[in-house]
């Protein structure tokens, strides 16, 4: 006979993969005839755009482009700094087993290199190393048995579990919009670097809203019409709003932005500045963290019981760590002398990450990238390192423990100190987000097959094994938890040791009064 089970819906979202994958793009620029031509590359930046993905069942497939900026040395008597701005294109598809077209994927991208060859004066072929991470989720609604009806004659193994329940997701797209000054004197002629990165995240959530608030980060370095290279470095507000239904404030968020274009010209209209235009996608999941009751075990010391058992892997504990970590240290760079300093790329690298006890550390460096100016203003490129290390405490389970972690550089100053010494002062900003993986053990299906074999009530003496509880014993052998603690003496019934001897009473046959079994002696 089917038993009638009450339930209790739970949703998931469920990670189906997790990887890190490198892909190369690649193509060849022809220098346009109104630039000199090209003597020797001197460094290079972009910005990746991913305006299209697909999820197909074991790939994902992924457009975009890859926004690249050279600087170059002019093959001519001048010996001048030009560049040059071109796209490459991005397209490629992964596989990754398991995977459906019914499934999302979140895409965060970094440029680990790019690298330029002249293959003549009019021509470079460009290679850019993109790192892409990807993770892929599966949203389920399961339901969790928590309760039977009519159970009298049932015994329940009950457990309380704290989880993280899917409340929803939603995305929108923010045009970000800005004209971004330079210096009075200048003249732009063309830009030769740009640096693109988003930071400072937050959300702020209200009823069925998330509100989403970032910064694009924007340093650009360029060429004046007197010859000479500057820089200016500016913040673009990123505001938009998440419709979810049913989300509130203590609920928790994960946000995801994408940079689907990028625009960035001279302005037409106002002098001494240039124009950007930024196409970025934000996505947005909200959990709540929910208890829920579960039977993970049951039995009838009366009548046979049949069920399914079931394992539903999910996610609990999770939080977000934000912190930022100041670094301050001398490096000597003798080439820095009679030179200026126009710009410094700070990329921050994670070489080791190591989870011992209740506390991750990393250990990483800082990679610097200085752009020195002379006074014939030639430009020379030179590469430093910063060693850094940082713990997160007070976490738990780290076996079963999924972190992401992204630094972000806030605050940087670099001074140049007598003697060819650099001061560097730069300030990291570390967001972590943790959670769990657990594994939900509950029945489902229960049905009654009839009586259990009658037998006189009896008691017999069970010797303790490892791994052993009150729950596995009295189910063995159709007893109580109750009945055996109370013939033992047993006050706590989570204290049972191996090798300890047990006087087990079984459960009086189908029909025996309550009565009679009362005057049944144990001693």
């Amino acid at each position: 006979m089917v038993v009638n089970t009450i339930k209790e819906n739970l949703r998931v979202n469920k990670k189906v993969a997790t990887r890190k994958e490198m892909i190369f793009v690649e193509g060849d620029v022809i220098v346009p005839d109104a630039k000199p031509d090209v003597l020797n590359i001197i460094c290079t930046s972009g910005v990746v755009c991913i305006y299209k993905k697909e999820m197909i069942d074991e790939k994902i497939k992924i457009e975009g482009n890859v926004d690249t900026y050279i600087m170059y040395m002019t093959d001519d008597s001048q010996e001048r700094t030009r560049g040059i701005n071109t796209s490459l294109d991005l397209s490629e598809v992964i596989t990754i087993p398991n995977i459906t077209s019914e499934m999302e994927g979140n895409i965060g991208t970094n440029i680990k290199e790019i690298e330029a060859k002249v293959i003549n004066e009019r021509k470079i072929s460009i290679k850019a190393t993109v790192e892409l991470t990807i993770e892929v989720v599966s949203k389920e609604e399961i339901s969790i048995v928590n309760s039977l009806e009519n159970t009298e004659e049932i015994k329940m193994l009950q457990e309380q579990l704290r989880v993280n329940s899917l409340i929803g997701s939603g995305e929108t797209k923010i045009y970000a919009k800005e004209n971004i000054s330079i210096d009075n004197i200048d003249n732009l002629v063309e830009i030769l670097k740009l640096n693109v990165g988003i930071g400072n995240k937050d959300i702020k959530i209200s009823y069925n809203k998330v509100l989403t608030k970032a910064e694009a980060e924007v340093k650009l370095v360029y060429l004046t019409e007197d010859n000479r290279i500057n820089k200016t470095v500016a913040t673009i507000p990123i505001i938009g709003f998440v419709d979810i239904q049913d989300v509130n404030e203590g609920n928790l968020c994960d946000t995801n932005y994408e940079i689907r274009n990028i625009i960035v010209k001279p302005n037409s209209v106002e002098e001494h500045s240039v124009y950007i235009e930024m196409e970025i996608n934000v996505t947005t999941t909200a959990y709540e963290e929910k208890t829920i009751n579960m039977i993970q075990d049951l039995y009838s010391p009366s009548e046979n019981i049949e069920f399914n058992k079931k394992t539903i892997r999910t996610i609990a504990g999770k939080r977000e760590v934000l912190d930022t970590k100041d670094i301050s240290e001398r490096l000597k760079i003798e080439e820095v002398q009679a030179r200026n300093i126009i710009d410094v790329d700070v990329t921050p690298i994670i070489i080791k990450q190591n989870m011992t006890g209740n506390k991750i550390t990393y250990n990483g460096e800082l990679e610097l990238r200085f752009m020195l100016m002379g006074d014939d203003l030639q430009i020379m490129i030179k590469k430093e390192s910063i060693p850094f290390e940082y713990t997160i405490d007070n976490i738990s389970d780290s076996d079963n423990l999924n972190v992401h972690t992204n630094i972000e550089i806030g605050n940087q100053d670099f001074v140049i100190q007598e003697g060819g010494e650099v001061l560097a002062n730069v300030q990291m900003r570390m967001n972590t987000m943790l959670d769990n993986n657990v594994n939900i053990n509950t029945i489902d299906e229960v049905q009654t097959t009839g009586e259990r074999e009658e037998q006189d009530y009896s008691i017999i003496m069970y010797i303790v094994k490892k791994d052993d509880s009150l729950w596995k014993i009295a189910k063995m052998f159709g007893s109580t938890i109750d009945d055996i603690a109370r013939v033992n003496g047993i006050e706590d019934e989570n204290m049972i040791f191996p090798g300890q001897k047990l006087f087990i009473p079984r459960y009086k046959r189908k029909g025996m009064s309550s009565e009679n079994a009362s005057m049944i002696n144990y001693a």
